[in-house]
């Protein structure tokens, strides 16, 4: 599988980034000020309270979400200054994602699951190549299964599968292990930094967990909307 170079690039760079939000007693002002370079093959752990704003900061930093203010620039390109079509099409050139909730396709086997992102950018070879991670992530004897035929734990490692079979150069992943009992989220955690480490992806988690946040290179931690500590 084809790696990412550790050139040391500041593959994400925040600038003042600010999102607020009108509602029935004001604005409400969930990140602000948040200035943040990320280096390329880096691991991150966001932290904090419920509420301070992490998912809501790797929502923007990811493109899903537009900032009310501020500057993002992924590999060097402006993607506060795209609209929805060019931050789609940064998301499928760059981006990886693993959530809590798995997200997968209940009418979908494991290997459709992670042969779908493949299929839908053109890619002749999805079945090998989605067929050869799921054996990476022990699951070749479980290819045909749909999702409510999987353990939680077997989910997340299908979900895992199909966030790096686009050999993504960025892979973000929500509480990928809140949902897991602890023998499974430290299986699901093993497995996340070895494939983190032989593609060289920077990883930009958010985690309640402190096993999983202390085996990240830096820690991020947020409260209320503001970076405290980085």
């Amino acid at each position: 599988m084809q790696t990412h170079s550790l050139n040391n690039i500041n593959i994400i760079l925040a600038e003042n980034l600010c999102k607020s939000v009108i509602t029935s007693d004001g604005v409400l002002h969930i990140l602000s000020s948040i200035d943040l370079i990320i280096k390329s093959a880096e691991s991150i752990a966001i932290v904090g309270e419920s509420g301070s704003g992490k998912s809501t900061l790797i929502s923007l930093l990811a493109g899903l979400d537009t900032p009310t203010s501020g500057v993002i620039k992924l590999n060097d390109k402006s993607l506060t200054e795209m609209n929805e079509d060019g931050r789609a099409a940064m998301r499928n050139q760059l981006i990886g994602f693993v959530f809590q909730s798995f997200q997968l396709l209940q009418g979908l086997t494991a290997l459709e699951n992670v042969m779908l992102p493949l299929e839908l950018s053109g890619d002749k070879n999805a079945k090998a190549s989605a067929t050869a991670l799921l054996n990476r992530v022990g699951l070749s004897h479980r290819l045909s299964h749909t999702p409510q035929k999987l353990s939680g734990g077997e989910q997340q490692r299908v979900a895992l599968a199909r966030a790096f079979v686009t050999n993504p150069a960025i892979l973000f992943a929500d509480e990928p292990t809140g949902n897991l009992d602890s023998k499974t989220g430290a299986y699901i955690i093993d497995l996340l930094f070895e494939l983190n480490q032989e593609n060289n992806t920077t990883l930009i988690l958010v985690t309640h967990d402190q096993v999983l946040a202390a085996r990240c290179q830096r820690m991020i931690k947020l409260d209320a909307g503001r970076i405290v500590s980085n």
